[in-house]
């Protein structure tokens, strides 16, 4: 039966981003998650289809050869770099054919578990301050009664194939090449009898929960490392790492830039022309903000030490605050009368005395109109 293609099996697009694929590879795996589905081979194999997918296209060396040639590429010894069975890594072949020639050879042994990514969503509050998260993840956990080894009884067997080197040599044309030993998948050892729980593989299905203590300013895109948090290694490896990838929400008031970070404060007509002290929010409780007399709409007012300390810092940032004079809307029938009255004393030069952008602006127009003439 022919293999689906794998942009298909994870649901997305041909040019899809790396995290587009994350994604699509979270929903594919929750949904047919072993666990999840005890006893349906159905939603097992489509969970080990949708892992496939992801391992190859989230590796950009094998995506590019899988876009040229589609699953061909993993067959016949064609490409380059662990990309899947068969596959044949260049790099290893002329490593294997020289070490060889000059008495050396591959070291070798088992291969780490996969490295395992998250991303976590947070409020901008949380990402200042810091925040400890309870994050659940699927993964491939080591076999607890087998202890990993993929035996019933704990017993290996050197491989008869490779005769325990994990390697077999192929001849491609001209050539002499050696390959994982396709019997011990490059093990050099063989099991007589496999684990029933695992079926051998020395690692199971599971949903790991975690505690992951997320530092105090963190911003979009920063990655947090918890080694040994990854997949389970083959045959008892080493396990991979996780990386958790910080995404800060949206914040209905704030926008960060870096340490600094940047507010609307709405005031009335009245407080810019007259001036007050309004009462404005900061991320450590509200704080006093002078407005002068005369304050134009769009002025920015500084205030040092009210942004976020990042975790690359010494020192917090700053908040910026900038002014929006807002047009009274709703107006009561007194209001409307005293503001007509307001308007009636602005005539001739007097209106333009107290409007320093609208004189500036009708002297544009009129240098405009003169030039046009001219």
């Amino acid at each position: 039966m022919s293999k689906r293609d794998y942009y298909e099996v994870l649901g997305v697009s041909r040019n899809a981003s790396d995290e587009e694929l994350k994604k699509a590879y979270r929903r594919c795996a929750m949904k047919y998650h072993p666990d999840r589905n005890p006893g349906d081979k159905a939603a097992e194999a489509a969970f080990k289809e949708c892992k496939e997918a992801y391992e190859v296209l989230s590796d950009g060396g094998k995506r590019r050869m899988y876009d040229q040639h589609g699953h061909a590429a993993f067959e016949h010894g064609m490409g380059g770099g662990n990309a899947g069975p068969g596959f044949a890594d260049m790099g290893d072949i002329f490593g294997d054919i020289f070490g060889n020639i000059f008495g050396g050879g591959r070291q070798q042994g088992p291969r780490r578990g996969a490295d395992v990514g998250y991303v976590m969503e947070l409020d901008l509050e949380e990402a200042v301050a810091g925040v400890e998260k309870t994050i659940h993840i699927p993964t491939l956990a080591m076999c607890e009664p087998c202890k990993g080894s993929g035996s019933e009884d704990g017993k290996v067997e050197t491989c008869s194939t490779c005769h325990g080197r994990g390697q077999v040599r192929m001849q491609r044309g001209p050539f002499m090449m050696q390959a994982p030993c396709p019997h011990c998948d490059g093990s050099g050892k063989t099991i007589a009898h496999p684990c029933k729980h695992c079926s051998g593989n020395g690692r199971v299905h599971d949903e790991k929960t975690l505690q992951v203590r997320i530092p105090a300013g963190v911003d979009n895109g920063d990655r947090i490392r918890l080694a040994g948090e990854g997949e389970a290694g083959p045959a008892g490896a080493p396990p991979g790492d996780l990386y958790v990838e910080v995404r800060v929400r949206p914040h209905p008031i704030f926008e960060r830039d870096g340490d600094d970070l940047h507010c609307e404060v709405p005031i009335r007509i009245s407080q810019a022309a007259l001036g007050d002290s309004v009462r404005v929010p900061t991320l450590g409780g509200e704080v006093e903000l002078r407005i002068p007399a005369e304050t134009q709409s769009g002025r920015v007012f500084r205030l040092r030490d009210r942004g976020v300390k990042s975790v690359r810092s010494r020192h917090p940032g700053d908040l910026y605050c900038k002014v929006v004079v807002e047009t009274p809307v709703n107006l009561t029938a007194e209001q409307r009368e005293l503001l007509e009255k307001f308007e009636a004393t602005f005539t001739g030069e007097n209106a333009r005395r107290h409007s320093p952008k609208s004189s500036t602006f009708l002297d544009g127009v009129k240098g405009f109109w003169d030039r046009m003439v001219s």
